[in-house]
């Protein structure tokens, strides 16, 4: 099975480079975040003619979550359990294919709305961690993937690329995506690297890219069972090179076959 986590950065924005990608790479699921549209905006009818059936929690002109699937699945959660926000934020949507649930995320950023706004960020993480301690129980085989908005250690960003009060990379950001790793999920990439610098995001003011400037943010938490059918976790440089691309790429995850 692959899988892969993209912020796209608006559908509508990049419609054509996501077809194209899809078509190279053929993953069997791929988590969308900051689609920027209304469900009835998200070009499903495209997707579908290239053989993915999706679902969208959309949003007007800002976040957004939309999973493609070219495997049979079922909706479970349109938001995240035990999470709320004011007013709603379309910041997760998750589904089940076979043995496997599918967790798409967009986390707050946490650097806008002052404490209150770093709080919702935290918030968040704490209902992630609560979630996934309740399917851990349930016994069930799930990935957490999509854009965190956290990079977990100092390997994880470029030298200078972030001010030590960001919002991702402060202590409690860090603390909060430790939490999800001691619940005994694994970071995909960094289970297979667990030193070197891989980066998911780089800005576009700058000349962050021309200067490889970047920023792991995009992530991948497996459940113990999946994880240990991790083959390959790699995030898609040549992407942030295309013409008007996203300013994240994608990351595409490999798992051996299973039961899911």
């Amino acid at each position: 099975m692959k899988f892969a986590t993209w912020n796209v950065n608006s559908i509508r924005q990049r419609q054509d480079l996501v077809l194209q990608w899809l078509e190279r790479e053929q993953p069997d699921l791929l988590g969308l975040q900051e689609i920027k549209c209304t469900e009835d905006q998200f070009p499903a009818d495209v997707f579908r003619k290239a053989g993915y059936e999706s679902v969208v929690v959309g949003q007007k002109s800002y976040n957004g979550v939309a999973i493609l699937s070219r495997v049979p699945f079922t909706l479970t959660h349109r938001t995240l359990p035990g999470w709320e926000c004011d007013p709603p934020q379309a910041r997760y949507v998750e589904v089940r294919t076979g043995a496997l649930t599918f967790g798409n995320l967009y986390l707050p950023n946490g650097n806008s709305g002052g404490d209150a706004g770093y709080a919702n960020k935290l918030a968040f993480m704490a209902a992630l961690a609560q979630h996934a301690r309740a399917l851990l129980r349930a016994g069930t085989d799930f990935v957490l993937a999509g854009d965190y908005n956290v990079c977990p250690t100092d390997e994880d960003l470029a030298p200078g690329a972030l001010p030590p009060d960001d919002a991702l990379v402060r202590p409690a950001s860090r603390a909060a995506f430790r939490t999800l790793l001691w619940l005994g999920l694994t970071d995909a990439l960094r289970a297979l690297h667990p030193v070197g610098r891989f980066y998911t995001f780089w800005d576009y003011q700058a000349g962050a890219w021309q200067r490889d400037s970047g920023l792991r943010i995009d992530h991948a938490l497996l459940s113990p069972r999946l994880a240990e059918r991790l083959v390959s976790a790699v995030p898609d440089r040549e992407e942030r090179n295309m013409k008007q691309p996203s300013d994240h790429v994608p990351l595409i995850v490999t798992l051996r076959d299973g039961a899911a």
